[in-house]
């Protein structure tokens, strides 16, 4: 089982990208846009108050005939924001994603944040290591050693 500490390795220090509650919906659009992500966590110094996301944007501006540009990333955001710590393994984040319908989990240690995994990073992640099982297990049939 990797941990997430793993995981965030193998993304080669990623950045986190944030946003501030004040600033507008139309900056966080710009800025996911901008960086190809999907999500940013809403921070207030270094605590985290919440997460935005495309579907925020879609469920709660698009859909509701509010303007992006005059409204506040406070006013769409999701504040509980659900986070896991480095030493828990890709299973147990994955649990949690699917039960909680999530896409993104921040990482904390220490009351920090020290990175951000997708779905899309577990599911790379399993990936690699179901293959690495079924290698192992055909050189294990054919005889051969790996």
């Amino acid at each position: 089982m990797t941990a997430v500490a793993d995981i965030l390795k193998s993304k080669g220090g990623a950045a986190v990208h944030t946003i501030r509650p004040d600033d507008s919906v139309f900056d966080a659009l710009k800025c996911m846009a901008d960086k190809g992500i999907g999500a940013l966590l809403v921070m207030e110094g270094d605590a985290i108050v919440g997460i935005v996301t495309e579907r925020d944007y879609a469920r709660k501006i698009a859909l509701k005939g509010r303007t992006s540009a005059l409204t506040q990333v406070r006013d769409v955001m999701t504040t509980s924001v659900m986070f896991v710590q480095p030493t828990q393994t890709s299973e147990e984040c994955m649990a949690l994603m699917t039960d909680n319908r999530l896409r993104h989990l921040p990482v904390v240690q220490d009351n920090r944040l020290v990175g951000l995994i997708s779905i899309g990073d577990l599911v790379k992640d399993i990936i690699s290591e179901q293959k690495f099982v079924i290698e192992q297990l055909e050189h294990y049939i054919t005889g051969q050693r790996g």
